[in-house]
Parts: structure tokens; C-alpha cells; sequence
């Protein structure tokens, strides 16, 4: 069994089938998405099947090591989403739980076709009936319409769970209603650019720590073994370690190993998760840009 609370460096196809059979609670996989993205060690271009098989290969051992009432999430663009979805139920035994769609923005501006601004979460499961979903933490829940639209008494003071698309900061989606707001079906969570604080500057495919945040809480409890094949600059196992869950990732890259780890040794259990929390907090500023200025309150804050 690898050592858990590191990352260890190497293929991870190798290397997790040095992990012992149902011993992981939660894996959560951001693989290359095979688009040409300048990687130091991995080449990004491949055949799309000899993509595809090695996705399904790992993909299988992700089924292998977790636990009987394991969860795998899966973040993947478009090209494939639909191709490894197939792949993870059909060939694989998982069962889907959710399909999320992550909305962000700071995406890349196309000239040709409308600009990308979403990534796909596939929320996949081993036992379709023995699962943890923590559907009560305060953390996970959103403000319901009837209270954050109509101010209704009656509205549960829990709130309600988020859709299956997640937006979490409505004033950067350009409508005067808001456009998707906390409690629809977008989950929103800002890309992390490179003028954002949080920005880790040796890996450019960096997660918010917000949304890795929403699918730790949900899915394990404190003490729980998180695992992530493709660790890049740490994110994954970062906030494992804030919220207090084991950890484990495994790293081609020797750069981003050296660096991932080095953040990790900066953690302590318990810290806040970088990023907005607030559904409704604004991006954060930036030193070299200028932020249009929109004015809007929303209660009692104005942004």
C-alpha cells in the first residue's frame, strides 16, 4: 500500500496498483483531457484511442482500490465526457450519481466558436445504494428560492441542496436577474486565473479550491482517504488536509511533485479554503487590472 499524506511520483497506472484493493474513499481525477495543453512530462496529443484506453485502464483501477461504498468524481472537457462516461458505466460496473456542470469564467476567448466556459463532473459511485452523501453539512446547502427569492418564513433555515449545475458567484454571469443564481442547476466557480491570490504559478490547470471543497465535504467524513492519480499543483490534496481527511496522490511530474508537496507542508488541518465561499463575494481584485464596477446590493453588501 503507498504511504498516504504524500504524493508520490510516477506513472499511476504503476502506481496505484501498488494500492491495496477497496482501500480508498474518494477518488477525484482531473486527467489530461487530450488537447494539445503543454504538460512538462506528458504529451497531450494522443490518437483518441489509444486516449481512450488508457483512461479506461486507469479508470478500472480507480474502481479496484475503492471501498465498497467508495465515490469517484471525474472532471473531463468536452471532447471525451461523453466517450468516458460510457466507458465508467458500461465497462466498468460505476453507477452515475450526478452529471454537474462546472460554469467559470476567465476562460480562454475563441474568435471562431462561442468561448468554452464549463467543464464537466461526473459524480460516479461503486454501490449505487451505499454511497456517503453528506446532504446535511451547512457547507454543501444553499439559500432555497423561497428564501433568498421570496423571503418566505416557511423556507427551511438549512437551505436546500445545490442542482446539478453549479454556479457560485451569479454577478459574473451578465444579466440584470442574475442569470443562474445559487439555487438553479449551475455550479459557478471562477476559474482560477493568473492574477487570483490563490493561483499556484508552476501548474497552469489549476482547480478552485471551493469546488474541490463542495465534493470533499459530500462526499467523505473527516478521517476518510482521499486519492487523486493526477495531483498537479496539489489542489485535491490541499483541501483533503484543511478539512481534515487523509490524503494521497501520485504525480508524473518531479517539478510539480516537489512544488505540490511544498505547499502541502504549509497547510495546517482546519485552515479556511482559499477562494469566495459567499455565493455572491466578487472576484477578487487584481494589482495590474482594472474590474468594472458594477453596482448592485444584494443583502446589504454592494459590489
Amino acid at each position: 500500500m503507498l504511504k498516504s499524506g504524500k504524493i508520490h511520483q510516477g506513472d499511476c497506472l504503476k502506481l496505484m496498483k501498488k494500492i491495496d484493493d477497496g482501500s480508498i474513499d474518494l477518488v477525484f481525477a482531473d486527467p489530461p483531457f487530450n488537447i494539445g495543453y503543454e504538460y512538462d512530462e506528458y504529451d497531450d496529443r494522443q490518437d483518441d484511442e489509444k486516449y481512450l484506453a488508457w483512461c479506461t485502464e486507469w479508470m478500472q483501477q480507480v474502481h479496484r482500490i475503492l471501498k465498497p461504498n467508495g465515490t469517484f468524481w471525474l472532471a473531463i472537457g468536452d471532447e471525451y465526457a461523453a466517450e468516458l462516461k460510457v466507458a465508467a458505466q458500461r465497462k466498468l460496473g460505476f453507477h452515475t450519481r450526478s452529471w454537474v456542470i462546472w460554469y467559470y469564467t476567465f476562460g480562454v476567448n475563441c474568435k471562431n466558436k462561442f468561448s468554452r466556459s464549463h467543464a464537466h463532473l461526473f459524480h460516479f459511485v461503486k454501490d449505487e445504494k451505499d454511497f456517503t452523501f453528506n446532504a446535511d453539512d451547512p457547507a454543501i446547502r444553499v439559500p432555497s428560492a423561497r428564501a433568498l427569492v421570496y423571503g418566505d418564513k416557511r423556507a427551511n433555515p438549512k437551505g436546500r441542496l445545490p442542482d446539478d449545475t453549479w454556479i457560485l458567484r451569479p454577478q459574473d454571469f451578465q444579466s440584470d436577474a442574475y442569470g443562474f443564481t445559487p439555487e438553479q442547476d449551475t455550479w459557478f466557480f471562477s476559474r482560477v486565473a493568473g492574477t487570483f491570490k490563490e493561483r499556484q504559478g508552476f501548474h497552469g490547470c489549476q482547480m478552485p479550491e471551493q469546488l474541490l471543497g463542495r465534493i470533499i465535504r459530500v462526499s467523505t467524513d473527516e478521517g476518510d482517504l482521499v486519492f487523486d492519480p493526477f495531483t498537479g499543483s496539489g489542489t485535491t490534496l490541499a483541501v483533503a488536509k484543511k478539512l481534515g481527511r487523509e490524503f494521497l496522490g501520485s504525480e508524473l511530474s518531479k517539478e510539480y511533485v516537489d512544488y505540490a508537496a511544498e505547499r502541502l507542508d504549509d497547510i495546517h488541518v482546519g485552515a479556511q479554503l482559499d477562494g469566495p465561499a459567499d455565493p455572491i463575494a466578487s472576484a477578487p481584485s487584481t494589482s495590474n487590472g482594472r474590474r468594472l464596477q458594477a453596482k448592485q446590493e444584494t443583502n446589504g453588501q454592494l459590489f
